[in-house]
């Protein structure tokens, strides 16, 4: 991926054009609903059909460590003894703003909440397979349902934080994500197809890493491909950039644990 985002320079950029899909969204973002394309259509017919089995899906093996995690009893009380009704659809609506301490949190932060304040126990580090595990079984309840989060309110102000970080050019090479994600998407890159940017896939497993990795992990990819500084995981800047990219995507169907390049 850095090899690709290296000749990104290249790239003749699209002027981009207005639309209406988010009325408080700037005049650069140009995805119309009926463009929105999954990651997964950019793939090859081989890595569709290794992300569609999930017996060969190299991701289920952090599923099924996170089922396991999510019924232990070594923390009390267990997750599954809070969630006995079943977690389908709730990724599908993170990150979204705590209503007690107005702090936007992702899946992670949810997590690592109900670890410290639910149960009593310590944070789990990000990237850590535990976390990733919980995470992607989560993610994994919500396969197939439509993104749909709240931008009002408390939201709507770190929508915005997400939305300048997408359009900020930054780095050395003085891009910003619209101009590959946006403006770009569907052109070849050497190999390598440009996507939208989705993040409905992670956590997914990367041909690349050899290993599950979340959208943190992604993101920094994308930071230092543009030879940027790299925020670190977790930080409060890529939570309000993933409430801005869930907007981005909405309806898109959630994929976890995806498969992509």
């Amino acid at each position: 991926m850095r090899r690709a985002f290296g000749l990104a320079i290249g790239i003749t950029l699209a002027a981009c054009a207005p639309t209406d899909r988010f009325p408080q969204m700037p005049s650069e973002a140009h995805l119309t609903p009926a463009e929105i394309r999954s990651g997964y259509t950019f793939l090859t017919p081989e890595t569709q059909v290794l992300q569609d089995d999930s017996f060969a899906n190299p991701g289920y093996l952090w599923v099924d460590r996170g089922a396991a995690l999510f019924r232990a009893e070594e923390t009390a009380p267990s997750c599954i003894s809070c969630h006995s009704g079943g977690l389908s659809g709730i990724a599908a609506t993170y990150p979204k703003v705590n209503t007690e301490t107005g702090e936007l949190r992702n899946l992670e932060g949810q997590i690592n909440a109900c670890r410290t304040q639910q149960q009593s126990a310590d944070p789990l580090e990000y990237e850590s397979d535990d976390l990733l595990a919980l995470t992607a079984y989560i993610a994994n309840q919500s396969i197939g349902a439509p993104i749909a989060i709240d931008t009002t309110g408390t939201a709507a102000s770190y929508l915005t934080q997400g939305r300048d970080y997408f359009f900020t050019k930054r780095g050395q090479f003085n891009l910003s994500c619209a101009q590959c994600h946006d403006q770009n998407w569907g052109k070849k890159l050497r190999g390598d197809t440009i996507s939208q940017g989705h993040l409905n896939g992670f956590p997914a497993y990367r041909l690349e890493w050899e290993a599950l990795g979340s959208s943190h992990r992604r993101l920094r990819d994308c930071d230092t491909g543009v030879r940027a500084e790299a925020l670190p995981f977790g930080d409060p800047q890529y939570i309000a950039l993933e409430l801005y990219l869930a907007a981005r995507a909405t309806d898109l169907a959630i994929e976890s644990p995806a498969v992509r390049r």
